[in-house]
């Protein structure tokens, strides 16, 4: 290629990388006063490109987000920038993974193959391998020693969600049941029979395939085996031929060896001024009259089997008796908060159909008791207490949903006081305020989860509540935790109904215990997620839903052999919504190799990056920021410069080479050092920043995938009478343009961007308003239903994007250049970020300045 521009020197294209290796090359050659860039890809759409001259680093001596600086502004050509298409983009690896494995069906018949991306729709047929939607690895090769996973630097992690929900044309888990016996297991390691058990002896024995430890095969299980050595009743039985299924557990897998009772759900509302003011309580009283129809169910039940109960608080608690024999139910208060009791035992859980008609009655008049409140203090820790006690007198595990509206500053075990402070943030004592304060929540923490009481929180805040230990008790029980600040019935009111009645609705197993199991030559080490552990092994969950992940790592104790590759058991034991004692088990084989060129070649982005994400927001506890966000930043250019060093072919020191797998990894990287959290701004608001780092700690791969990496979507050109929703751009703002409207979404929130020189007859179809000036300064609050196929289509989008999703997404619609558009230009991940950060250009230059120096 001829470069133009002083003394113009050629180069040769790269030789061809190792067959079946895929490289991604990007080259750059040093000029006098810039740096000339020209993108040589071996493979994909990203065409070579001719680019101007560029800086080399960042407008200014320090580099943006805490990173060293870079050389400073040098004199030299007029700047033209570098065509970003030439670096590798998200929404392109995407998009070929779609074309590639989209609507296909993934058979996981075959030892650590790679599954198709979290953001590919393709169906699942298990055969001897837990689906991806269960189980998902950073790489699907193990490197076979210590020393090669030292060297590479690439974390061995599974990112586990043990209740994943399987799609409608998806098999669910089969349940065996072994009877009395109970499930059968290894002598030696205990793990659950399975595919990988290796029958020997015409079907007397079998070796398993975790320890390999020799076992009797008990009477009343054998079976002869085939010419292949084969049982002949493979095909029958689920535990042998697939990687997912479930155990019926007998009496030694519960509590006091006794059936557990079915579950009860306690609604505990705040009816403090705030609350009662905002007409909160009455939207949640009158919701809850349907919504308890809906209470879950165990597979073909008329009725769900949970019981409920209602406790309404400020000061002091108050209790329901709700029994089905009274007429009209009967309040009793409790002051003493500092020790707790219920004080009832029969008429507070009842079955929501026998009670009815109380419960409906009750539902009434609570906002009107409570309507002339002036009592602005609540309690906290106490409502916990009591929801505790009465699981505990009901001999039974259950789900507390807490509606509070404010920290707890009354007189009161728990009360807590504002330890907000800005100006620790950028300091070692940041830290501090993303610790929980400890003593009697961690007490709490710790009986909740003993008796299986999973805690949900929807905050209501409209001031600093300290959710770093508020969100203590949920996120270690297994709860989700949900904000509305300065909540309006009118506009979050709809948002905060949709998250109740999925949180009310979803599948979910309580008093779960979980053990992840591995061959010989490797363990698990750490887990990360809304988890309580009170040993090294034994994960703990007061309650696990379908939304939950477990980031658990692995790290070697021995050679692994390539034969027999790497074997993994998570066992999940729990009792279902009908109160059933239940085993879970979810298996996965994965390839070892003694060449890290496998390792590279079977690398997850997705899974890599929300394994980087809970360690860091983890770690950000104990240490500094800067030094969190530093050993991010070290360890990307590790894992790039070891994949350069041993696996691609030699080439200029100019190129930056990226594996094909983790091509888009910096980009991952990047916006994770500008999340809330990690960013350290005095701008955001420390609730915020702790609200973020609790809810990526409980996520699955696909949620941090889309919250990293936004879906970007231009809606001004899409085909209407089609039924796809349009592909989205990258992730900046040079892909927006004024005359267009866009989606963004991340999961967690939703944008209309409308741009300046908006088709006045396209915003007639979505706002009924002739054109753009019409709309108030602020941006309408909401999109109308209009009966045209404009409005018709975005709606539907909206929807399907919303169904995909864990949490309910407010529309925020905003108008270019309105104040309002900061808000939305935050997630624009590729761009500089607004609180501190570079933009993806700048830390791609940064990284390979790195990976330059670890060479040299």
């Amino acid at each position: 290629v001829r470069l133009p521009g002083p003394n113009t020197s050629s180069i040769a294209p790269p030789p061809l990388a190792p067959a079946g290796l895929r490289s991604y090359y990007f080259i750059w050659v040093n000029k006098p006063a810039a740096v000339y860039h020209v993108a040589y890809p071996m493979s994909g759409p990203y065409g070579a490109q001719m680019a101007g001259p560029q800086m080399a680093g960042p407008q200014s001596g320090a580099f943006p987000g805490g990173f060293p600086g870079g050389p400073a502004q040098m004199a030299g050509p007029p700047q033209k920038k570098l065509d970003p298409d030439s670096i590798p983009g998200t929404t392109q690896v995407i998009e070929d993974d779609q074309a590639k494995r989209g609507g296909q069906v993934y058979v996981t018949n075959i030892r650590g193959q790679v599954p198709p991306l979290v953001t590919t729709d393709f169906t699942v047929q298990d055969q001897g391998n837990a689906s991806p939607r269960f189980m998902r690895c950073t790489t699907y090769s193990f490197p076979s020693t210590a020393d090669l996973a030292k060297q590479c630097k690439v974390p061995l992690a599974a990112i586990i969600k043990p209740f994943a929900n399987v799609p409608k044309n998806e098999t669910p888990l089969y349940i065996v049941n072994h009877g009395e016996a109970g499930p059968i297991r290894c002598n030696r390691c205990k793990a659950y029979m399975c595919p990988y058990m290796q029958f020997m002896e015409g079907g007397r024995r079998y070796q398993c395939g975790f320890c390999s430890c020799i076992n009797e095969v008990p009477v009343q299980y054998f079976q002869h085996l085939d010419h292949m050595g084969r049982r002949m009743d493979l095909y029958e039985r689920p535990e042998l031929s697939l990687g997912s299924y479930e155990f019926i557990a007998t009496l030694d897998y519960c509590k006091n060896n006794k059936p557990p009772n079915p579950p009860a759900y306690i609604f505990m509302i705040d009816v403090s001024y705030n609350n009662i003011k905002s007409g909160l309580v009455k939207l949640i009283c009158e919701e809850l009259k349907t919504l308890l129809d809906r209470l879950p169910k165990e597979e073909g039940a008329e009725t769900s089997a949970i019981k409920v109960g209602f406790v309404t608080y400020n000061k002091i608690l108050h209790f329901y008796n709700v029994k089905s024999a009274l007429a009209q139910p009967q309040m009793m208060v409790v002051s003493d908060v500092a020790e707790m009791f219920v004080p009832l035992l029969d008429g507070f859980l009842v079955n929501f159909q026998e009670s009815r008609a109380v419960i409906n009655n009750l539902l009434d008049q609570i906002p009107d008791m409570f309507a002339e409140t002036n009592e602005s203090e609540t309690v906290f820790a106490p409502v916990i207490q009591a929801g505790l006690e009465a699981l505990k007198a009901a001999e039974c595990s259950g789900k507390l949903f807490i509606f509070q509206s404010s920290i707890p500053t009354a007189e009161a075990p728990g009360k807590l006081k504002n330890r907000d402070d800005k100006k620790l943030v950028g300091t070692e004592k940041e830290k501090t305020l993303f610790q929980p304060q400890r003593g009697v929540y961690e007490q709490l923490t710790k009986d909740c989860v003993a008796q299986g009481c999973c805690v949900d929180l929807f905050l209501f805040p409209n001031q600093y509540v300290d959710i770093a230990t508020m969100g203590d008790v949920p996120s270690h029980t297994g709860g989700s935790i949900y904000k509305y600040s300065n909540f309006q019935v009118e506009m979050n009111g709809q948002q905060f109904l949709s998250d109740l009645r999925r949180d009310v609705e979803k599948s979910i197993g309580f008093d779960a215990i979980m053990r992840v199991r591995t061959g010989t030559g490797f363990r698990a080490t750490d887990f990360f997620g809304a988890i309580y552990m009170n040993n090294t092994t034994d994960v703990e969950m007061a309650a696990v839903d379908c939304d939950k992940a477990v980031t658990v790592e692995f790290k070697h104790d021995d050679t692994l052999s390539e034969e027999t590759g790497a074997v993994m058991q998570c066992a999940l034991l729990y009792t279902t919504i009908g109160g059933q004692r239940r085993l879970r088990i979810h298996n996965l084989s994965l390839n070892c190799s003694s060449q890290l060129s496998e390792l590279y070649k079977s690398c997850e982005t997705d899974a890599l990056i929300n394994f980087f994400a809970k360690s860091a927001y983890r770690a950000m506890l104990n240490q500094p920021l800067k030094t969190v966000r530093e050993i991010l930043v070290n360890q990307t250019a590790h894992m790039l410069a070891c994949y350069r060093k041993n696996c691609a072919s030699p080439s200029a020191a100019s190129q930056l080479i990226l594996p094909d797998a983790m091509k888009v990894f910096p980009v991952y990287m990047n916006s994770l050092l500008k999340t809330p959290t990690l960013v350290g701004s005095t701008e955001l608001s420390t609730d915020d920043r702790a609200f973020h780092r609790l809810l990526v700690n409980a996520m699955g791969v696909e949620e941090t995938q889309v919250l990293l990496y936004p879906r970007l979507i231009p809606l001004h050109t899409m085909d209407v009478s089609s039924e796809a929703i349009p592909a989205p751009v990258r992730c900046s703002e040079e892909r927006l343009s004024e005359s267009g409207i866009f989606l963004l979404e991340n999961g967690l929130s939703m944008f209309l961007w409308l741009g300046q020189a908006c088709p006045p007859d396209l915003i007639q179809n979505l706002f009924n308003v002739p054109s753009l000036g019409h709309l108030s300064s602020e941006g309408p609050t909401s999109l109308p239903v209009l009966d045209n196929a404009h409005s018709r289509k975005i709606h539907s989008i909206i929807s399907s994007i919303s169904q995909q999703r864990a949490t309910s997404m407010k529309l925020l619609i905003v108008k270019q250049k309105d104040r309002s558009e900061m808000l939305f230009r935050q997630h624009l991940v590729e761009d500089k970020g607004l609180h501190g950060g570079a933009s993806y250009m700048d830390f791609l230059c940064y990284v390979h300045r790195e990976i330059r120096q670890l060479l040299t």
